[in-house]
């Protein structure tokens, strides 16, 4: 497992934990990090699959185990972050996740229970795809449902969609709807992200994360959390409307408080640092 430290743990009575986003990795954290590591200790990690930790096998439910192998999905990126925490971490910790990472930080806020003092989604995902929201789906999408899962099934087809999708040209036009303003959207950005999709193993988490299609939803995951939950979301998101997050935000009584960043995309973090970091820096502090 791959992750980094900013800021000393000695004497410290918590600490933070940054979770990245689908394809990303802990360097997506590079304009947050050490700002964040001035108040506390602030710990970065590349989630099973991404970075530099190691790309098992992926299993998909209902296979057979092989040795080594992984189930890539929330409670299985979960239990990595939980025992992070445990063995790494060893004092309370808040976790900020972007994207699938605030699925899998309210997964691992489940399971930490008391030695986690609160969530920050930034951008959550909302996973409109899931089965659980099929109704809200067209009719054609809804028929096609199962032959579509049937086909994803098949590693020949991921494989191939993935060396389709990991290249220079496609990361940065995905990039350029990520990150609306064009702030930070920068060569080193495109090298994070294409690195580790050069590993030999890089095509099984994806494999295994587009047969995600019936696991945790966010506000199911919130309804019953017993600490509180923030939200940061840059407006300009292509793929997470504002809307949903609001609708959360007036229904669920651990949200406390909701920041929106204008004209930033699904990664304010990272495009709109000069906002973001102020707002977690307060929200770390409230929460100490």
């Amino acid at each position: 497992m791959a992750w980094s430290r900013s800021g000393t743990a000695d004497h410290a009575n918590s600490a933070t934990l940054l979770i990245h986003g689908f394809g990303a990795c802990k360097e997506h954290w590079r304009h947050n990090q050490s700002v964040l590591a001035q108040i506390s200790p602030c710990y970065a990690i590349d989630l099973l699959g991404f970075g530099g930790s190691s790309q098992p096998r992926a299993r998909l439910r209902g296979e057979a185990p092989h040795q080594g192998d992984f189930c890539y999905d929330f409670d299985g990126w979960g239990a990595q972050v939980a025992a992070f925490c445990r063995e790494v971490v060893q004092i309370p910790v808040r976790i900020v996740g972007n994207s699938i990472g605030g699925v899998i930080a309210l997964r691992a806020a489940q399971l930490l229970e008391e030695a986690c003092e609160g969530v920050v989604l930034i951008n959550c995902a909302q996973r409109t795809l899931d089965d659980k929201r099929l109704d809200e789906q067209p009719s054609l999408m809804r028929w096609t449902r199962p032959w579509l899962k049937s086909l994803v099934q098949q590693r020949w087809l991921s494989s191939s969609l993935f060396r389709n999708a990991a290249n220079p040209m496609v990361i940065k036009r995905v990039l350029k709807q990520a990150y609306p303003s064009g702030n930070n959207l920068d060569r080193s950005l495109v090298s994070m992200l294409q690195k580790p999709a050069d590993r030999p193993g890089a095509a099984e988490a994806f494999h295994g994360f587009i047969n995600i299609f019936d696991d945790y939803l966010a506000p199911e995951l919130m309804a019953d959390l017993n600490m509180p939950v923030d939200l940061i979301w840059g407006a300009a998101d292509p793929w997470e409307p504002l809307q949903e997050a609001r609708r959360w935000a007036a229904l669920l009584p651990c949200i406390r408080s909701l920041s929106v960043v204008n004209g930033a995309g699904h990664c304010p973090h990272d495009e709109a640092p000069e906002e973001v970091n102020p707002l977690l820096l307060r929200i770390i502090q409230q929460a100490a």
